[in-house]
């Protein structure tokens, strides 16, 4: 597959903002400031509004398909990035406290007992839209049936991976903004270059309300920034790639069960002034 030309990367960076900023200015317009069902209360006490998730979706979305060289391609990064989003934001909207599961482990624990949590069907929603991306993706290669179903299987898993590990980062002022933004660098000069553009273009439009501490991502945004990454990876990648970038995926979401990502930066120099660049 080959990649985009520079001006499809450059219309996705400039859509994808354009997209984000007027997005998040005409959810001011409809949604009053501190309405409870939109605003939570970060690490510090401070309150934030959940409107940049939805705002940020919107801007992938659209600068994704704009850019986008094939159908197939604009089709798979809207199901993939508005449905990691939708089922986010149920989470984020719904999500009964009372009963509330922490993690993976948790949601994935209820559903063995027969109980869907907001979480469960996030995990099962965004299961089924990243496998439904994945089989709108162009193939790489002349395969069979059974080599095309593997493809698919791995290409699905990685966008749902991809989407729960941006997530998990979302607990301080920016951090998943950049990580995302610096996981798509690499991505810019492949197949999945449009993706990566799309991907920096609504992460630079957001990050400065997130450092900021008046906006966050909620799992609406950070779900959606993750698949989308994984649609680019999956772009940039074969097979091998795939299963190397999955088993990390799921390497570092089985660790976050038992290791905080919050401890370990702060414990590491470089992460440690990464993670605090540009925060209040």
């Amino acid at each position: 597959m080959s990649p985009p030309g520079p001006h499809r990367v450059v219309l996705a960076g400039l859509a994808s903002a354009a997209a984000t900023w007027g997005a998040r200015r005409a959810a001011d317009a409809l949604v009053a400031p501190g309405t409870p069902r939109w605003t939570r209360t970060n690490h510090r006490g401070a309150p934030l509004s959940l409107l940049e998730g939805p705002s940020v979706a919107a801007g992938l979305v659209a600068g994704a398909v704009l850019s986008a060289s094939d159908r197939r391609i604009a089709a798979a990064c809207a199901v993939a990035a508005g449905g990691a989003a939708a089922f986010g934001l149920v989470d984020d909207l719904t999500e009964d406290t009372a009963r509330s599961r922490k993690g993976l482990r948790g949601h994935l624990g209820a559903l063995a007992h027969g109980e869907l949590t907001t979480g469960g069907l996030k995990v099962l929603g965004i299961g089924a839209t990243s496998l439904v991306a994945a089989a709108l993706l162009p193939s790489r290669r002349a395969v069979g049936p059974v080599g095309r179903l593997l493809d698919v299987g791995v290409s699905g898993a990685l966008v749902a991976a991809s989407a729960n590990l941006v997530n998990l980062l979302d607990l301080r002022p920016g951090r998943a903004l950049k990580a995302a933004g610096l996981a798509a660098l690499p991505l810019l000069a492949g197949p999945g270059g449009a993706v990566a553009g799309a991907t920096l273009g609504a992460a630079g439009a957001a990050l400065p309300r997130d450092l900021g501490e008046t906006d966050m991502l909620g799992d609406g945004g950070a779900n959606a920034l993750g698949a989308l990454l994984g649609v680019g990876a999956v772009l940039a990648r074969g097979r091998r790639g795939r299963l190397a970038l999955l088993a990390g995926a799921v390497a570092l979401t089985l660790a976050s069960e038992r290791v905080s990502f919050t401890a370990v930066i702060a414990r590491t120099p470089v992460l440690r002034e990464i993670d605090a660049w540009g925060r209040r």
